[in-house]
């Protein structure tokens, strides 16, 4: 594969579920790259497409109901254009995922150690002594003390933290080269939280993985992800390099975000958290428009009758707005 080349490649990709409502696009022509070794973070709040996303990659959602279309490089090879049977060779082998909730991902009557082992006997075709002993090496590899001891006790005898990392264990078991992490730190404390980061950012360090963030916290994006992916209602609606985004945010949604995030006072003044008003389109009835227009301060004509398209406005900053820029949310606008 060329140097140049993206590992994975995303294209276009659409997501449509029929309901009984009608046919709701989860995902609508998002596309982007992610580099060898880089991390990508993918944001907005939920409802967006986030998880969809990630799960349409590995290619886990049901068809029917779900119908995936557009494109998903791996090496240059389509994986929307593979067969079941060989999914199944390049998920936890090539591209593996962490899910958002470990306590309902880990099986309560499987020892952790089964749990890895069962992964490595399936891609690497070896022994259960030997995968057992690789389970262990695994524990060892994302932090957790006593690994030959953890290897025979089960999930609920581990604190959330601890089975967070059994999650990354068991997805970087047969060392891949693409880790998509679907709210790692959810549900877990600011401490525990920081120790996942670090983690993730050993992982891609040491052995050269490339991960997928899936996150609605910007601040562990600005830890963690070296380009961001913004998405609202199932679009994308800016991307930009994280130092970029965070200094020059240009989609009034970007600013809105991180004008909401909490920051320190000083001294004895108040300054009230800000919120975004308004709410989510509907997604079985999209506006054909600039999806975020109702919620907008900036929205004009234009922005209600035509989907802005993603242009640069920025080096290598991309966004869908007619009309970008860095303002503040007004704190006395509402819809």
């Amino acid at each position: 594969m060329d140097a140049a080349a993206p590992l994975l490649e995303v294209d276009a990709l659409r997501v449509d579920f029929a309901t009984l409502a009608g046919t709701v696009r989860a995902v609508d022509g998002v596309s982007w790259r992610l580099t060898s070794a880089g991390t990508l973070g993918l944001v907005g709040e939920s409802g967006c497409g986030k998880s969809v996303t990630a799960l349409s990659i590995l290619r886990l959602l049901a068809v029917p109901p779900a119908r995936i279309g557009g494109a998903v490089r791996f090496r240059g090879d389509d994986l929307l254009k593979r067969s079941e049977r060989e999914m199944r060779r390049i998920r936890g082998d090539r591209i593996s995922m962490i899910f958002q909730e470990p306590m309902t991902s880990l099986n309560p009557v499987l020892t952790i150690g089964r749990q890895i082992a069962e992964t490595i006997v399936l891609h690497q075709k070896v022994g259960r002594r030997e995968a057992l002993e690789r389970a262990v090496e695994s524990l060892r590899l994302v932090q957790i003390a006593e690994p030959e001891r953890r290897v025979g006790e089960y999930p609920h005898q581990l604190s959330g933290g601890m089975r967070q990392r059994v999650m990354i264990a068991i997805a970087l078991a047969c060392d891949p080269k693409v880790l998509i992490a679907d709210e790692p730190t959810t549900a877990l404390d600011v401490t525990i939280q920081a120790g996942i980061l670090d983690l993730l950012r050993d992982v891609r360090e040491r052995l050269g993985t490339a991960i997928i963030l899936i996150t609605h916290d910007l601040g562990v994006v600005a830890d963690v992800a070296d380009r961001v992916v913004v998405m609202y209602a199932g679009r994308k609606v800016e991307e930009a390099p994280v130092r970029e985004l965070f200094a020059h945010p240009q989609h009034p949604y970007t600013v809105g975000l991180l004008a909401a995030i909490p920051q320190p006072v000083e001294g004895a003044g108040r300054r009230r958290l800000q919120e975004i008003p308004g709410i989510v389109p509907s997604l079985p009835e999209p506006p054909p428009q600039c999806t975020f227009a109702p919620r907008c301060p900036r929205a004009d004509e234009r922005s209600r009758s035509e989907e802005p398209p993603l242009r640069p406005v920025r080096p290598d900053h991309l966004v869908a707005c007619f009309h970008p820029g860095e303002e503040p949310w007004p704190e006395d606008w509402r819809p």
